[in-house]
């Protein structure tokens, strides 16, 4: 049965998403977990957004395509989306694909919750 596979935390008042599975490629989960990620910006209004994917080893297509679309949402709403925890292979993902000059990518959730201008403090 598909379900998301975002886990959505607050600190402070920054988003941070993690995912609950090594692989994001089945496409009726990434389906919800779009609906989910938009939702933060489009009904809840959150501008600022970490995705961590350091426990992620694969992921389709689709989910860049859906991460390129969250920047966009948020960016409409004079917000950012800041990617963290990538590991070697997703990292050389996004660089072929450009995304590293699109998006804000740092090492862990730490550095990107201080690009964001807030601590890791609950």
């Amino acid at each position: 049965m598909p379900g998301s596979q975002a886990v959505i935390s607050r600190i402070n008042n920054v988003a941070v998403v993690t995912f609950a599975t090594a692989s994001l490629l089945d496409p009726a989960d990434m389906e919800l977990t779009a609906r989910e990620l938009y939702g933060l910006a489009d009904k809840q209004a959150q501008r600022k957004i970490v995705l961590d994917f350091s426990d992620v080893n694969f992921l389709s297509s689709q989910m860049l395509s859906v991460i390129l679309s969250l920047n966009k949402r948020c960016q409409a709403i004079g917000g950012a989306v800041v990617v963290c925890g990538l590991r070697p292979e997703l990292r050389k993902v996004f660089e072929i694909a450009n995304l590293d000059r699109i998006l804000r990518v740092e090492p862990d959730e730490e550095a990107a919750l201080n690009a964001l201008g807030t601590s890791g403090s609950y």
